[in-house]
């Protein structure tokens, strides 16, 4: 069974420099987005990855992270959408015939190991979806439209979900179909296949799996990769 993997690379969204977006900072000198790569690179466990871009950034990402990284596994480039929901739908569409699990991984996320994606890849296989997620620690309070607290929500069955998300490829799409038709949208892709009444697996995974979307994430995730090495 092939196991593709979509990383989502295109995007409008907070750049932290004038020039470049997020996941193109350095992180322990090397580019994050390239880190991330490496990862999905190393692992035994996928065989192609389709790396979703702005369409400006095409030739920069060939030049400037495959090629200066030695990236070798194959690689497919393809052209991002507007949004983050209709860049995945980009790369569903730009993969072939023979992947049993399509996984969806955040550009930003460098500190996926190779456990949880065994994981999550085993639990899809399984029940054609499934995600990483993490117990929620923080006590969660809702709100009323003033800002005053409404209610205390209990946390034993809420999870703050991570990538990898992985699905059986056929399902995936059929979701992303469906939304489009009704033209809706979502900050993740398990909402999507959630939404045809399918249910999605969670598997745990770890609290060091961030996502870098701040300055300060940056702080923490050098934190992390000097205690990881």
């Amino acid at each position: 069974m092939k196991i593709g993997a979509i990383v989502p690379a295109a995007g409008r969204g907070m750049r932290m420099d004038k020039a470049l977006p997020k996941q193109y900072l350095p992180l322990g000198g090397k580019p994050l987005l390239a880190r991330t790569l490496e990862v999905l690179e190393k692992s035994h466990l996928i065989d192609e990855i389709f790396l979703v871009l702005d369409s400006g950034l095409l030739n920069y990402c060939r030049k400037e992270i495959i090629i200066q990284y030695n990236l070798k596994k194959p690689m497919h480039l393809i052209k991002g959408g507007k949004t983050r929901q209709e860049s995945v739908f980009n790369g569903l569409m730009s993969i072939g015939e023979g992947f049993g699990i399509v996984l969806i991984h955040d550009a930003v996320r460098p500190f996926i190991d190779e456990h949880t994606l065994s994981e999550v890849i085993a639990q899809a296989s399984i029940h054609k979806s499934a995600l990483v997620a993490v117990p929620v620690s923080d006590t969660i309070k809702k709100s009323d439209p003033e800002c005053f607290v409404s209610g205390t929500v209990p946390r034993r069955n809420l999870w703050a979900v991570q990538t990898p998300q992985a699905f059986e490829p056929g399902l995936l799409l059929r979701a992303h179909v469906k939304a489009r038709e009704d033209n809706f949208s979502a900050t993740d892709d398990a909402s999507l296949v959630e939404r045809l009444g399918h249910r999605v697996k969670i598997v745990e995974g770890s609290p060091w799996n961030i996502k870098i979307t701040t300055a300060e994430d940056l702080i923490i995730a050098e934190a992390i990769l000097r205690e990881i090495g």
